[in-house]
């Protein structure tokens, strides 16, 4: 589990979701489905939990020169854009 991707673990947790919906499995896969969707939805967490350490850390180490103050405007766009696709409520606040 701790070698997927977010992606792959994204489209695995959509899978074992898409799969339980269906209702075709026995009790025991069902089980087994939920336990699995489970501990991707962690990894997933855990990826994007991540990903906002980063952004926050970058954020933090903005630099007070005009030159990488320049520069830095598009980077704190792009930060900001990172940031709200993964907390969209977070963009509604801005």
């Amino acid at each position: 589990m701790a070698d997927l991707s977010y992606e792959q673990a994204r489209d695995e947790l959509i899978e074992v979701v898409r799969r339980l919906e269906a209702g075709s499995t026995s009790l025991e896969d069902a089980l087994a489905l939920w336990e699995r969707g489970e501990a991707l939805a962690t990894r997933c967490q855990t990826w994007l939990d991540g990903a906002r350490s980063r952004l926050d850390t970058a954020r933090a180490e903005k630099t007070g020169s005009a030159e990488d103050h320049r520069s830095g405007t598009a980077r704190e766009a792009a930060l900001d854009d990172a940031a709200a696709a993964l907390d969209p409520e977070e963009d509604d606040a801005r």
